[in-house]
């Protein structure tokens, strides 16, 4: 274990001289504020720098390795894994203050933004000029795009638009040691040396610092139609996306919710829910009229022929928006609902969704917890929201977490999706990794951060 120095009064000096006043935060009050993220873990910043600009950080970075303090980037502090949080102290570095979209190209389809920008301005700001910004992660409202690039952000458009990585095609970084480059391209095609552009994409702030982001964009959808397919069982559900997908059919988002999840949400339901266990889905296609018109019809009739028990088409926004209003509310119920919450985002192999929802009562029995089930039946990303109203029963409940995890590898499947490892994970990292590919990953944060000063403590494990 490295031994990082405090921040003392006189780092402070040191930074206050090289980045200014007025970016400090050292109030006790208002450090607090930074202590945690959406995981909920907490740990206390000694200090927060406000970066203004390249240079700030640059400064900061080059401070970090001659005094020997941590220096951990943060976003929007929407991240359920804990990789913004400052686990061995130090300072916490915001990018908030880097927010400003800095050119929208219309001939090529590229967008420069800075990382602080939140992600659904970014959306919005390339649908105002015509085009269009595919993913969508949840909590659009409140993460950047340095954050989403930092974990390679998903979200209900992966299954046929891809993840946040797919619309990256070059980047400015800081490095641990205050250098600034820049990676990629801004053309569709480039392999040139290494790609270092998805090798900074998705290492969740340990290798450099995001400042810029070159952004591929697409010409807009001319329509998007949904509708909301209601189930017996979670085994129908997934038979119909095996249907439609098999059929050639790839719609921009295939969502599900499990029986536990419509418990909380029954209220907003137009519709009675059936049987013991059931499913929903909710699907929808975009492209031109003509053709998302004659999609939405055919999977229509594949989900009746699949046994689906109602289906309630969505043809405008007004109508999608109340659908979509059922998938987000399920997180927020869920948090109301459980005295102890914990939040894994594993993929399966498509053909594995409902066995795994399948076995989940026998690790509720097992282990005393209920577990909530939902997400992307796309691409086979589920978030499994692991619940006890026990608090002092959290031990049995990552017990079970593990478990689950377990079952998870044993389906062929990987225990992160779009979250990241960050620290809440990393204690499970060596049951999907092998040793020899853990040990080739710290050597490469080694080669770029030999004084382990940026972002410590997260992906790998402590050792």
């Amino acid at each position: 274990m490295i031994e990082y120095s405090p921040v003392t009064e006189k780092i402070k000096e040191a930074i206050r001289q090289k980045i200014g006043l007025d970016s400090i935060i050292d109030a006790p009050e208002k450090l607090a504020e930074y202590a945690s993220d959406a995981s909920k873990i907490q740990y206390l910043p000694e200090l927060v720098v406000c970066a203004k600009s390249v240079g700030d950080i640059q400064a900061l970075m080059e401070l970090a390795n001659i005094h020997r303090f941590p220096v951990t980037p943060r976003g929007g502090g929407s991240g359920l894994a804990g990789g913004c949080l400052p686990s061995l102290g130090g300072v916490v570095l915001l990018t908030g203050g880097l927010n400003r979209i800095k050119s929208i190209d219309h001939k090529n389809f590229i967008m420069k933004v800075e990382p602080g920008v939140i992600s659904q301005q970014v959306r919005e700001a390339a649908d105002a000029a015509g085009l269009f910004y595919p993913p969508d992660p949840a909590g659009m409202d409140l993460s950047t795009i340095g954050g989403n690039a930092a974990t390679d952000a998903g979200g209900p458009a992966c299954v046929k638009y891809g993840t946040t990585r797919d619309y990256i095609l070059g980047l400015e970084a800081v490095l641990p040691d205050g250098r600034l480059i820049s990676t990629g391209v801004q053309t569709r095609k480039g392999v040139v040396g290494y790609d270092l552009t998805n090798l900074l994409v998705g290492s969740e702030g340990t290798l450099g610092i995001i400042t810029s982001l070159t952004l591929k964009l697409l010409a807009k959808p001319a329509a998007t139609k949904g509708m909301m397919c209601v189930f017996n069982d979670m085994v129908a559900a997934m038979n119909c996306v095996a249907a439609i997908m098999s059929q050639g059919y790839l719609p921009s988002a295939i969502e599900f919710l499990d029986h536990k999840c419509l418990a909380l949400v029954g209220e907003m339901l137009p519709f009675a829910l059936p049987g013991v266990k059931p499913s929903i889905l909710i699907i929808e296609v975009d492209g031109p009229q003509s053709q998302v018109t004659e999609e939405i019809a055919a999977i229509c009739s594949i989900a009746q022929a699949e046994a689906a028990i109602e289906v309630i088409q969505a043809d405008n926004a007004e109508e999608r928006a109340k659908i979509w209003a059922v998938r987000r509310q399920v997180s927020l119920r869920i948090h109301e609902y459980a005295k102890l919450y914990i939040s894994e985002d594993i993929v399966v192999p498509l053909s594995a969704i409902a066995e795994l929802v399948d076995a989940l009562p026998f690790y509720e029995q097992k282990y005393g917890i209920e577990v909530f089930a939902f997400g992307h039946a796309g691409d086979g990303n589920i978030h499994l929201n692991i619940t006890t109203q026990d608090p002092d029963k959290e031990g049995l409940a990552r017990e079970g977490t593990r478990d689950l995890l377990e079952l998870t590898l044993r389906l062929q499947g990987t225990i992160s999706g779009e979250h990241g490892i960050g620290i809440a994970k990393a204690r499970y990292l060596s049951m999907e990794l092998s040793e020899n590919s853990i040990e080739l990953q710290r050597d490469i944060k080694k080669l770029f951060d030999p004084n382990l000063v940026l972002n410590p403590g997260k992906i790998f494990p402590e050792r």
